[in-house]
């Protein structure tokens, strides 16, 4: 873990899992007016899943020249590390993981930039001596990610912690990946910093993807799910100053915005069917959509047919995460386009994301 000096009233933006996606990072670091008397802390999972990983990591170094920067370990970060490590049979430990990700690998799109092409588990020792041979910078800054940051009254870390004393014997990887944090809980005196789990899996009803703030708990989640959801965000969270309690975010989704023409009221009792709940049954499909019931609830809703994947190992439909969340919308609002569809559009407002059934102006 790492504690560095941060003066009072120097601003602190933290971002978590940008996911190799180069866009929103500078999009939200635009939205923020990074400068040089600010500090960057990326909050882990900066890499893999993004199919601009070695891009994202090469502005990363350059960006370091000239701004401050404090990067930490995610789970996913750390698969790259053990990779480079080489520690015995993490070559067939991580074969299925290279094969899934492919060309979203920061560790393949380094091979394929060297004109190396995976094709068996034989193949990443080679991958791995070029590799370390050829981005000696690149390499470095991935082996000698620390986990933990803490400033003034904060605590920075991917996953979460079991406890704010003694944070150099807490094992590492238990603190870049830890499920659920918020579900666990914990409350701290300082204030605790967290990736890792998007914000929209705390809530039952509606998808809100904007910093979760638990000011009782000392806890700020701040995983938009950039990359992992079709309607991910990148939240950057603005600190004032490390020394007070003090906050607020900007965000990025890429998303092409639209106004609205008609008011709309919100609906009542809504649910969001999230990546841990998803298992779905189709009872009818009629155009680009499926009128689905959610089988832990019982609850019936559209489901855009896009996103509902085939059939699992576990024998069951599942679906992206969804909702039937009819968003409170005034005309003149300006609407976020997520998808279009033959019964609305699906957008987001200030974070949130739902249907809306009214007319657009664009």
């Amino acid at each position: 873990m790492i504690r560095p000096e941060i003066a009072p009233g120097r601003r602190v933006i933290a971002i978590s899992d940008i996911h190799g996606n180069l866009p929103f990072l500078k999009g939200v670091l635009a939205k923020a007016k990074f400068s040089p008397e600010d500090v960057l802390i990326l909050v882990g999972d900066l890499f893999e899943k993004g199919k601009e990983s070695l891009a994202e990591l090469e502005f990363l170094l350059e960006l370091r020249k000239t701004h401050t920067v404090y990067p930490l370990c995610g789970n996913c970060d750390h698969i790259d590390r053990v990779f480079l490590e080489g520690r015995p049979g993490i070559d067939e430990e991580l074969w299925p993981v290279f094969q899934a990700w492919r060309e979203r690998s920061l560790i393949l799109q380094m091979a394929e930039k060297l004109g190396l092409i995976l094709r068996q588990p034989g193949d990443l020792p080679g991958i791995r001596r070029a590799i370390l041979q050829s981005f000696p910078e690149e390499t470095q800054f991935l082996l000698t990610l620390p986990h933990i940051l803490e400033a003034g009254r904060y605590i920075f870390v991917h996953g979460g912690i079991s406890r704010e004393t003694r944070l150099e014997e807490l094992e590492a990887y238990p603190c870049m990946k830890d499920d659920d944090f918020l579900g666990q809980g914990l409350s701290f005196r300082k204030w605790v910093v967290v990736g890792h789990w998007p914000v929209t899996l705390y809530n039952r009803n509606i998808p809100v993807a904007r910093p979760l703030i638990c000011r009782d708990r000392h806890i700020v989640s701040i995983d938009g799910g950039c990359v992992l959801k079709l309607d991910g965000q990148l939240n950057a969270l603005m600190i004032p100053d490390i020394n007070e309690d003090a906050m607020d975010y900007v965000a990025y989704d890429g998303l092409p915005v639209v106004v609205a023409a008609e008011d709309q009221q919100a609906s009542r009792d809504p649910i969001n069917i999230r990546w841990s709940d998803s298992a779905i049954e189709v009872l009818r499909e009629e155009g680009d959509c499926c009128w689905c019931r959610h089988l832990s609830s019982g609850r019936k809703l559209w489901i855009l047919k896009e996103y509902i994947y085939p059939r699992r190992a576990d024998g069951k439909i599942h679906c992206e995460d969804t909702t039937d969340y009819l968003l409170p919308v005034t005309a003149g609002d300006r609407l976020a386009l997520v998808r279009r569809s033959s019964r609305g559009y699906m957008v987001k407002k200030h974070g949130v994301t739902g249907w809306y059934r009214g007319r657009l102006r664009e």
